[in-house]
This record gives C-alpha cells, structure tokens and sequence, in this order.
C-alpha cells in the first residue's frame, strides 16, 4: 500500500487524547465469547476483543436504541479540535509514507470522502463526518470512560472512534496470532467507520439480539466488515490518496477478519466453539462478508438483515 505523495491530507478528523486514566469502563466492557469478560486472558495475558458491541453504550439493556439525528455534529467529551499536535505535521500523502500517525490520518480522510459520496448516492444519506480520536490507557467518550481494554470501537453517543495504537502489535498480533500488515489497521478503521455508517442510516435501532450465530449484534458487525469492503473496493482503483493496493493488501484485510471471529477468539481463549456465545461472527462470516463489500461495492449488497443465511 502506497500514498499518493501529492494528496492533500490535511484535512483529516482525528485528534490525540493523549494517555488517560484507566476507569472501569462501565456498561462498555465486552463480554468475552463464552461468558468471560475482557479481563480474562489466555495463559494470564489480557485477551481483548476487536471491536466494541455498540448497543450496550446506546443505552437500555433490550439492544435497541435510536440513530443520531445526521444533522447535529454530537458532543466532544475528549475537547480535541479536529487537529492536536500529534497529527498538525501531517499534510501530504509524502507524510503519510514515512509516518504511521500520518497514515492514519490519510485513511481517514479517504474513507470520509468515500462515503461522502457513496453515502448520499447509495443511501440517500448526507454524511456526518466521524471523527477519530486516539488515545492511550483510558479516555473519556460519550459512551463513557474506556480503558484500551475495550480495543478499536465506535462510540454512537458522539459518533467518534476511539483507537489506542498500540493494540495491533500488542493484542492483533501478539495475542490474537493475526499476520499483521499496513493495511491491518486500515481495514480495522475502515469496519469502525461502517459503524458509524450503520448509525447515520439508522440500522442501530434494528438491534434487537445481542448473541447467537443469527443475533442482530451478529448482522451488525458483518455488516459493517461489509462496509469496509467497499471501500477497500473502491481504494484500489489507486485514483485517490491511496495508490498500489494490492492482492497482498487484501490478504490482509482478510487475515485480520478472520483473527477477530468469534469462533476463533473461543478457542484462543481455551474454550470451546460456542456459537450461542457469538456477538461478531465466525471468522468465515466475517471473511466472506468483507469480500461481499468488496466484490459487489454497494449498500444493498452488504444487507445483511436481510439475508438469510450468514
């Protein structure tokens, strides 16, 4: 994966929180596959899992909950302005070649113009752009306080995506066994901005399950790999700030949806396959639905409320 060294990437939404403290989480804690909690960890080692179920911070315990009205912009529980510190150097797609912070700010520019237009034309939809917001230990969002515990999620209260860096070398890869890769945290943003996609369209209020192989917490995730198969889709074609995505890229992308299957996370952690337990889906689920975005490139084609067979 290579950046067009003459994008203009300097107008990418994402923020640095900096470290925070550790808070307990609250309702934003993840359930392990099996009924353990994020804290329980294989051979003592802290497992976590990838991305947060996103009806537990909406609010209510039925899985319901309402989208956010596409017109307001929410609140900023972290205070950042669109750029910190961290990020102000990052200009050009050249920055992004020789810097991971401006990587990401690059991807996250690409996918907010993919869906700027996709969105409207697809949906019928304007966007509000997500910000991103990185962070280290703990921050506070509208969703409540998050430790890194959680990993890589979506917070619908003030559609923003909280991401502590270090869990792709540290969990991804070092716990979870994924092969790892430059496109490894493009695709995770890319599933985290799906999310926010879901809520823009109102497909969070269609939660209803929260477990089980066919639970709509199910459908909402492969959902959103779906829409990150799109715009991997649509990256590829190298038109745009990013250039050379290759089979290789891909690959990965499908290497880390497979990581993060549910069925694959139970038996890292020591128990058996329970799909009963399932909040993400299985890893061939979660694989094959990336490359149904990818391959079909367009929202009726990643519908997976309704299809019948996941």
């Amino acid at each position: 994966m290579r950046f067009n060294p003459k994008a203009d990437i300097s107008g990418g939404r994402v923020g640095d929180a900096g470290r925070g403290g550790g808070g307990g989480g609250g309702g934003m804690r993840i359930p392990m596959p099996g009924g353990t909690k994020a804290g329980g960890g294989i051979g003592g080692v802290l497992v976590i899992i990838l991305f947060l179920v996103l009806t537990q911070c909406m609010g209510g315990g039925g899985g319901g909950g309402t989208a956010i009205d596409p017109t307001s912009q929410g609140g900023n529980p972290s205070g950042l302005d669109q750029d910190s510190e961290r990020y102000a150097n990052c200009r050009t797609g050249a920055d992004a070649e020789n810097d991971a912070d401006c990587a990401r700010k690059a991807v996250l520019l690409s996918l907010e113009q993919y869906w700027g237009a996709t969105l409207p034309e697809q949906g019928g939809t304007e966007l509000v752009p997500a910000q991103t917001i990185t962070f280290s230990g703990g921050v506070n969002t509208g969703c409540g306080q998050a430790t890194s515990q959680v990993g890589p999620f979506y917070c619908p209260a003030d559609q923003q995506i909280y991401l502590d860096t270090t869990f792709f070398s540290d969990v991804l890869e070092g716990q979870l066994g994924g092969q790892g890769g430059d496109f490894v945290e493009p695709y995770v943003l890319a599933h985290e901005y799906g999310h926010h996609i879901q809520n823009m369209l109102g497909t969070m209020g269609q939660v209803r399950t929260q477990q089980g192989p066919e639970s709509d917490a199910v459908r909402l995730e492969l959902q959103a790999d779906c829409y990150a198969g799109m715009w991997t889709r649509d990256a590829s074609d190298g038109d745009g700030i990013l250039l050379d995505l290759d089979q290789g890229d891909i690959d990965e992308a499908i290497d880390s949806a497979k990581t993060v299957g549910d069925d694959r996370i139970q038996q890292k952690s020591g128990q058996r396959v329970d799909p009963e337990g399932w909040t993400h889906g299985s890893s061939e689920q979660r694989m094959r639905w990336f490359m149904v975005g990818f391959e079909e490139g367009s929202l009726e084609a990643c519908d997976t409320f309704a299809a019948t067979e996941l």
